[in-house]
């Protein structure tokens, strides 16, 4: 129970409050014989979709390519715990992650110790000038993005991420109180589908962008990432050099294009 305080007065009622909650994600990996199990990061989450968080978290740190380097997944929801093992082909290197990489709810990249370290290299490139969306599509999307928000109907208090594709239609969305963990489980649903990369997709976000959002979305493909908030310089910068259309302030049929207006069809043209 809380007390809410109104014009008329104080009054006792019922609030529901969004779900927050560690998950351990854990790597089984190494020569068949040789394997050994290390976990590798903790992240704060809203419960749900753990497994796409999991792979997706994964695929956007550069430690694995494609689902086929996957042969099992294992989730413990009552031990807030996913274990991932890997293919025993799989090389990987986590020299660079030897750390306890702990992640925030607000913050995706707060366990690096370096900015070079979140530089992932992607083997994924958007195709210059494509895909081409209206403006009119564009504009609708923050509200159809608010619709399909459950939990934030519920609770006003978690960030949502969704692919659309370049006729505006809603594809998937996941919500959670990490901004960086919703676009993760985005990832990786498109991940365990084998729908890598979204060349063709738009990446809207319920809250500001940051530069972590920037590099994920780089990471897939994303050509195209919008939001209702303000992006960063840094994320700016990102999109820049990657070719990213990057658009902040998505709302009330207004909002700022900061790169790539090449993929934009405007009345005026």
């Amino acid at each position: 129970m809380i007390h809410r305080i109104e014009k008329d007065g104080v009054h006792r009622s019922e609030d529901q409050l969004v779900e927050e909650s560690p998950l351990e994600i854990r790597l089984k990996y190494g020569a068949r014989g040789q394997q050994r199990q290390q976990p590798i990061a903790v992240t704060m989450r809203t419960p749900g979709d753990d497994v796409e968080l999991a792979l997706g978290f994964l695929f956007t740190e550069a430690i694995i390519g494609k689902i086929q380097n996957v042969i099992e997944t294992r989730h413990r929801p009552v031990q807030n715990l996913v274990t991932i093992t890997l293919d025993p082909e799989l090389r990987i290197d986590l020299s660079r992650m030897d750390r306890h990489f702990y992640t925030t709810s607000s913050c995706g990249v707060c366990g690096k110790g370096s900015l070079e370290m979140v530089e992932s290299v992607s083997c994924y490139f958007p195709r210059p000038g494509l895909p081409q969306l209206e403006v009119e599509t564009l504009a609708a999307m923050p509200q159809q993005l608010q619709r399909a928000q459950s939990l934030f109907a519920a609770t006003g208090g978690i960030h949502a991420a969704a692919l659309f594709d370049p006729m505006g239609k809603l594809l998937v969305l996941r919500e959670d109180v990490g901004r960086h963990n919703a676009v993760d489980k985005l990832i990786g649903c498109a991940l365990q589908k084998n729908k890598l990369p979204l060349r063709d997709q738009v990446l809207v976000l319920s809250g500001r962008i940051g530069f972590e959002l920037v590099q994920k979305a780089t990471m897939a493909g994303i050509p195209m990432i919008a939001a209702v908030g303000a992006p960063s310089s840094l994320a700016v910068e990102l999109a820049e050099a990657n070719d990213i259309t990057l658009i902040g302030f998505l709302r009330d049929h207004r909002m700022n294009v900061y790169c790539g207006m090449e993929r934009i069809i405007t009345m005026m043209e």
